[in-house]
């Protein structure tokens, strides 16, 4: 392995995850919209359609996060993209809403089975002493994308149609697809003892215990950060800031930017704590601000916040995962991190709209601002470093 950190596969697996991210974020915006005005689903359905894809995410990560290694990276994450290409162009046929529940959980699976694969092989080309560097570099290309996606979906929705976006994501996907084929992937060496304990249909062959405490962190912060990604246009337009509002992710991503690679070094030279707490602190300040917004510097100030505390934990909760495992089960540690992180997300908007229901958008956050001071106290009281494996991963 090279020593240089951004080596030819590191540029090459980090822009393949940012096209997969971005396809993923481009028709999530946009689905309930095409399922709605389209096919004639009501709300409900129109909502469940966008959801479904989160239930074939996780059915992928959790298969995937088992199989990875048995049957080798460079055959999950080639047979993931050619399935995504499949997935997505048939949605070019669709007569039904029925017929979208399908194709959307399929993709979803297609997109799972894709992204967890990424995020297995891109650790082969960090070197050792700069996995939390590493890690950070990488997960930018996600974050970009859960900016960039919307934006462009939004966009292109507005000024084309739905055939066009397939289209367009067809081709990106296609140019992902390429790449993938192209560049040098090594599958992980297994001893004959790793194999029989993949084999296993047992608890430990489908999740990494050693990842459960920071994947349940995952989810707190996950369900905590749902409440931005699904309540915030809405929130916006009952406090007059719609216009304002559509900055809120480009500063969020831009902070999240230049930040990154800075956390990541932290995390190499001071240790996870020392990004850790401050996550923590950060996601709960900026959804206390977005709780007493009122004008639109502050709404962009809570963005800035909210970056440095989620966009800062989701990476360097990955890194913290590589930590814990031997090499052998990197596939199956991130599969129940990345579990964990889509549950909160999945779960949040159905947990916290009926919260709101009741309390109205200020107080939501408010709430949710507590959650990541439970995550703070939580990770305090079980976390403890020096429990990481040291092994050679």
């Amino acid at each position: 392995m090279e020593e240089k950190l951004f080596n030819k596969g590191f540029i090459s697996i980090t822009i393949i995850n940012f096209i997969v991210y971005l396809v993923y974020y481009l028709l999530m915006v946009i689905i309930a919209v095409i399922a709605h005005d389209q096919l004639n689903a009501s709300f409900a359905e129109a909502g469940f359609a966008s959801g479904i894809y989160i239930i074939g995410t996780l059915l992928a990560r959790l298969i995937m996060g088992k199989q990875l290694e048995l049957w080798g990276r460079k055959f999950v994450v080639r047979a993931g993209a050619i399935f995504y290409l499949v997935t997505t162009i048939a949605y070019l046929f669709i007569p039904s809403i029925s017929v979208m529940y399908l194709i959307r959980l399929l993709n979803g699976f297609a997109y799972g089975m894709t992204s967890t694969a990424a995020n297995a092989i891109v650790t082969a080309y960090i070197p050792e002493r700069k996995k939390g560097e590493g890690i950070n570099y990488y997960g930018l290309s996600t974050s970009l994308a859960a900016a960039i996606g919307p934006f462009i979906g939004l966009i292109l929705l507005s000024t084309t149609n739905f055939d066009f976006i397939v289209i367009f994501s067809s081709i990106l996907i296609l140019l992902s697809t390429i790449a993938i084929f192209s560049i040098k992937i090594t599958n992980i060496k297994l001893t004959d003892e790793h194999k029989e304990s993949l084999k296993k249909w047992t608890f430990s062959s489908f999740v990494e215990s050693k990842a459960l405490f920071i994947a349940a962190i995952g989810f707190l912060m996950g369900l905590s950060y749902s409440s931005v990604l699904s309540f915030l246009s809405s929130y916006a337009e009952e406090i007059n800031l719609v216009s304002i509002s559509s900055f809120f992710f480009v500063v969020y991503a831009l902070v999240v930017t230049l930040t990154r690679p800075m956390s990541g070094r932290i995390f190499d030279l001071k240790g996870e704590n020392y990004v850790m707490y401050p996550s923590y602190i950060f996601l709960a300040l900026g959804l206390l601000v977005l709780a007493a917004t009122t004008d639109g510097i502050v709404l962009l100030v809570a963005g800035a916040f909210i970056g440095l505390g989620y966009g800062t934990f989701m990476s360097n909760g990955q890194a913290i995962v590589l930590k814990l495992v031997a090499s052998h089960r990197i596939g199956i540690a991130l599969s129940t991190y990345f579990i964990g992180l889509d549950l909160g997300l999945g779960v949040g908007p159905y947990v916290l709209g009926d919260l709101h229901a009741i309390l109205g958008f200020r107080q939501l956050y408010i709430v949710c601002a507590i959650i990541p001071v439970i995550c703070a106290i939580l990770y305090a009281l079980f976390y403890r470093p020096k429990y990481v494996d040291t092994k050679v991963m």
